[in-house]
């Protein structure tokens, strides 16, 4: 009797958890909901890559050719180059060979000489094997050429005597492995290395190409933009996709666009779907401008007026006054720097000789401020260089 009692619970208990368990296809949908809208719509295949016509170009010829030479991809942060050879690598071996035959480390994973040594050097010297159990309709969709191919991203970071070991490893088995370096400064890669490598640099998206990504991301997501968002996108990214697309996730999760399809968990999810609980409106530019952290223009007026030169004498007070309400509202000192930059010497009025030495002003500030400098500081004594530079005549 006991026993039957426990078993049928046993079942029953086996039942419900069975029953409560999502769906493949609701999980699936559950995952990609939540996954970051830069991986989700992260370039597939070499013809979803944007603006970089002249290398996508290129390789497609090496991929029909299914033979590639080592690579060195270089350029500015957010323009494709890590998603460039992701595609190009599932284009050559497909689903079923791509763990096998590549190997991708970034600047997480320690990259020192002993990482050369061990690991990349292991998997380089691999012999490979014939897969099995491929039928001639996936051979014949992609070339699976017989190779491997090893992705360093970040290469810059690499110390120096690991970039120097990596020579041999490159030149001893290339018959079997082709390496693909990337990173944002070429400079920072060692000439004997840069040399085995064919270069191709990715330049900063124009305007059009990333409007029209970050237009179809919008009307994929269904998401109302108000005129100008895009514009404010692109200006704000200055180039780097990925950041306007962080942008945008965050204004539509501010907004409420992207609720829970199926209520809320708890109460970390309930507080910030009431943040759009009045109704998915519109993303404005000036939600956009505030994720971005872009100094509002009249704050920036006041500063610039508080430069001018007047006749009273220095313009230390008033500029002194708008600087210390700058740092007590938290705005950040590059954010500034940037903006007065572009307002200050793109301003017809000021003449050429004065704005050649307000840029020197700014080039000693910026590194100032990379250096780690206090940016009250910093900020106070660059508004008071330039204003003391448009007194003088």
């Amino acid at each position: 009797m006991a026993v039957n009692f426990f078993n049928n619970k046993a079942r029953a208990a086996a039942a419900a958890s069975s029953s409560s368990k999502p769906k493949s296809s609701e999980a699936k949908e559950e995952t990609n909901r939540l996954q970051p809208w830069v991986e989700k719509y992260r370039p597939k295949t070499l013809d979803d890559v944007a603006a970089q016509d002249h290398t996508t170009n290129v390789l497609r010829r090496t991929l029909q050719a299914s033979n590639l030479p080592h690579m060195l991809f270089y350029g500015p942060p957010g323009t494709g180059k890590t998603s460039t050879i992701l595609a190009l690598a599932k284009s050559l071996f497909g689903p079923a060979l791509y763990r096998s035959r590549i190997l991708e480390l970034n600047a997480s994973d320690e990259r020192g000489i002993g990482i050369v040594r061990d690991k990349v050097k292991n998997f380089a010297r691999t012999q490979l094997s014939q897969p099995t159990g491929l039928d001639a309709a996936y051979r014949e969709q992609y070339p699976c050429p017989p190779f491997k191919i090893i992705i360093l991203d970040e290469a810059d970071s690499m110390t120096q005597d690991a970039q120097s070991a990596l020579r041999r490893t490159m030149e001893q088995y290339s018959r079997i492995t082709r390496f693909c370096l990337v990173c944002n400064y070429v400079t920072r890669v060692i000439e004997p290395l840069a040399s085995r490598c064919s270069k191709f640099r990715f330049k900063a998206l124009d305007n059009s190409a990333a409007g029209v990504r970050l237009a179809n991301i919008a009307r994929a997501e269904n998401l109302a933009l108000e005129d100008g968002v895009v514009d404010t996108l692109i200006r704000c990214g200055e180039g780097d996709l990925r950041r306007a697309i962080t942008y945008l996730q965050s204004a539509a999760r501010l907004v409420g666009a992207t609720k829970p399809a199926g209520g809320t968990d708890g109460d970390d999810d309930a507080e910030m779907t009431d943040a759009g609980s009045a109704g998915s409106g519109p993303i404005t530019v000036q939600s956009i401008e505030e994720i971005a952290g872009v100094i509002p223009e009249g704050v920036l007026d006041r500063l610039v007026q508080a430069m001018q030169p007047t006749r009273a004498g220095s313009a230390y007070e008033a500029v002194s006054k708008v600087i210390t309400d700058l740092v007590a509202d938290g705005w950040s000192a590059t954010q500034l720097v940037g903006q007065l930059y572009r307002r200050v010497v793109f301003n017809e009025a000021v003449p050429d000789i004065q704005k050649n030495k307000i840029v020197m002003a700014f080039s000693e500030m910026d590194k100032r401020l990379l250096d780690g400098a206090d940016e009250h500081l910093s900020i106070l004594d660059l508004s008071l260089r330039i204003a003391g530079i448009l007194g003088s005549s």
